[in-house]
């Protein structure tokens, strides 16, 4: 079922799915913050701070390097290799099981469009969600159809996707992965960010989590909805690809760390321009000095992000900052070229 007004903002935690959880705001903080406030993405903090990576979200010690950023300046890059697995919860649910499925069994959708929950009434009501009589994602005895083995799962995720494996929900595990191994990714993101000439369209994967996780471009939903499938996301808007694991496209308040200031919202990773990505305000505590990039600086923290709400299918609206140059898909690809579920 769709979720709701305030709930695309920010769920209470990522642990728990359903109704309770996306009924939630994000830190009960309110707006108006008495900070100096501007939009000035020159005005920076000190840039990435290595150690708000949790424990275990490091594949590697991270190790800086000399790069050239897109705007033609040499400086020097951190290179982070994320671990490709949530440090701090387990991945899914993601498919709910039959269509009497509570939201608790299931895990999210979004389209770009609208947040859902994944539970048996939202599979059951595809057909009038997406006004097409073709979609029908479970059996005579209501059970979801849903990809159980690894082959199936890569035969889903194909840019042509095997016709059996049409109005099924996508779900993958990382037993199917590579040696049953989250797959790591190395992202080289500016030591000190460096505001560019105008903004500009992430290309590519736009940063990554503070627990480990590559934060993905937008998944490719016209694609996936035209094969008549649901790559599904767990409770924490990530999910599994054959090739390059599990990652995030939606902000729901996970992998957050820390405190946040009054009038702010948590930390929960880093764009590969070098600044900060906070989770999204609640919807009647928005400030109205976000730039189009959904940024703004403050004396505290200086420039930084606030991520878009998961119902948009974009984390990073755009990015502000110069990153490494000819490495738009800097921290890896989001799926095969033209693939389409799982994204």
């Amino acid at each position: 079922m769709l979720v709701s007004g305030a709930a695309l903002l920010v769920l209470a935690s990522c642990g728990t799915s359903g109704s309770e959880s996306t009924d939630s705001t994000a830190d009960g903080s309110t707006s108006g913050s008495t900070e100096e406030s501007t939009t000035d993405p020159s005005v920076s903090s000190d840039g990435l701070d290595p150690d708000l990576f949790l424990d275990g979200a490091l594949a590697e010690e991270i190790t800086t390097e000399d790069c050239t950023l897109s705007g033609g300046e040499e400086t020097t890059c951190y290179s982070i290799t994320v671990a490709g697995f949530p440090a701090d919860h387990d991945t899914g649910p993601f498919c709910p099981e039959t269509i009497t499925s509570s939201a608790d069994d299931g895990g999210l959708w979004f389209d770009g469009e609208g947040l859902y929950d994944l539970d048996g009434e939202f599979i059951e009501n595809l057909a009038e969600l997406y006004d097409d009589d073709a979609w029908h994602m479970y059996d005579d005895e209501g059970n979801v159809l849903v990809t159980e083995t690894a082959e199936e799962f890569e035969a889903a995720a194909r840019p042509d996707v095997d016709p059996a494996l049409e109005n099924h929900c996508v779900e993958g595990q990382l037993d199917w992965l590579e040696n049953g191994e989250p797959i790591t990714t190395t992202a080289l993101i500016p030591v000190t960010p460096v505001a560019a000439d105008s903004a500009s369209e992430s290309q590519g994967n736009q940063g990554v989590t503070l627990d480990g996780v590559v934060i993905a471009e937008s998944a490719p939903v016209d694609a996936i909805l035209g094969a008549y499938t649901i790559a599904a996301f767990d409770d924490c808007g990530g999910h599994y690809n054959p090739f390059e694991g599990y990652h995030m496209h939606g902000a729901v308040g996970c992998s957050e760390v820390g405190e946040s200031s009054e009038g702010e919202t948590p930390i929960f990773g880093y764009a590969m321009d070098g600044y900060a990505v906070h989770s999204p305000y609640a919807v009647d505590e928005v400030p109205d000095d976000l730039d189009e990039c959904n940024g703004h600086t403050t004396e505290e923290l200086g420039y930084h992000y606030h991520a878009n709400y998961a119902a948009e299918n974009q984390v990073v609206q755009c990015l502000v900052g110069q990153t490494v140059a000819g490495t738009d898909d800097a921290a890896g690809a989001g799926g095969p070229p033209g693939g389409p579920p799982p994204g």
